[in-house]
């Protein structure tokens, strides 16, 4: 009898040892959901242009970007894509690296900034300039540069603004490809001479998904804005514009300037994925807290 008794009492232990083992990896699960969509919030939040918007130069007060460029003399400029999320300041390290996992104040960022090339001039005097950027998701950084892989898209989308050297200029983008990261005919800066540049100017034309009519020559000066693929681990998307003096106005309604277009469906079980996540994880949590109090009420019974 005495050793049923205790038999009985260590099954008992083993029991309630598994039940709260169950209840806490369910908790755990919680709370490191929890976590990472916090963190993902985060990220994206770092790499919004919403973040930023306050130190935007503007003709009437630039005080609030000479504040940035006192915070951090990386940054030189900023750089704007019409009727997109892509309104960032730009900045310039001595190599290509920095800038890859620190935002424009200095901090660590898995974000980024949107940078210049190291090798090229930062009054954009170089024949071509390449200014790169992470491509994220939710319309940060470089991500809406995917969105000129529709052509509709492009077509209705020509102009952008740069602003460097206390002025703003004009961007007319007039090419937009996909390469290869490790494409030379396109990834070298700056190119120097009549003949290289026409041989990149008809490499240009070459390789682009669409081109817009534009009399382009050796004279004009080029920005490429470069950022990732999705479908591919070495794909780079690049949109090519003219630099000019005419300053262009921005046409589009902010209501237009949205995060990647959904419906209501698609955003629901997409935008929001994380959110669903969550809410399945914390009805297993209450689920499982719920037959764990069922269960021992049917033992003291």
């Amino acid at each position: 009898m005495k050793r049923d008794k205790w038999l009985r009492a260590g099954i008992k232990l083993l029991d309630n040892g598994f039940n709260f083992c169950v209840l806490m990896l369910f908790l755990l699960l919680f709370l490191f959901s929890s976590y990472a969509i916090w963190d993902s919030e985060q990220l994206y939040a770092t790499g919004s242009s919403k973040k930023y918007e306050v130190y935007k130069p503007d003709k009437k007060e630039s005080k609030s970007f000479e504040e940035l460029t006192m915070l951090n003399s990386d940054v030189f400029g900023w750089v704007s894509v019409f009727g997109t999320q892509i309104d960032h300041p730009l900045v310039q390290a001595q190599d290509n690296e920095k800038y890859v996992s620190t935002d424009v104040e200095g901090n660590y960022s898995m974000a980024g900034s949107i940078f210049l090339d190291y090798k090229n001039a930062k009054d954009f005097s170089d024949f071509n300039t390449i200014v790169y950027g992470h491509h994220m998701e939710k319309s940060a950084m470089f991500g809406d540069l995917d969105l000129f892989f529709d052509q509709d898209f492009f077509e209705k989308h020509p102009y952008g603004n740069l602003y460097f050297d206390g002025k703003d200029h004009g961007i007319e983008f007039f090419a937009f490809m996909e390469v290869d990261a490790f494409d030379t005919s396109i990834f070298y800066t700056p190119v120097t001479g009549d003949e290289a540049k026409n041989t990149y100017l008809q490499t240009i034309q070459q390789k682009s998904m669409y081109t817009r009519p534009m009399d382009i020559s050796i004279n004009d000066r080029l920005i490429l804005l470069s950022t990732c693929t999705e479908n591919s681990t070495n794909g780079r998307h690049i949109l090519i514009g003219r630099i000019v003096d005419q300053v262009y106005p921005d046409t589009f309604q902010e209501a237009e300037k949205t995060v990647h277009k959904k419906n209501f469906i698609s955003g629901l079980f997409q935008w929001e994925k994380h959110g669903w996540l969550l809410m399945v994880l914390l009805f297993l949590l209450l689920l499982g807290l719920l037959l764990l109090i069922m269960k021992l009420k049917k033992k003291r019974r």
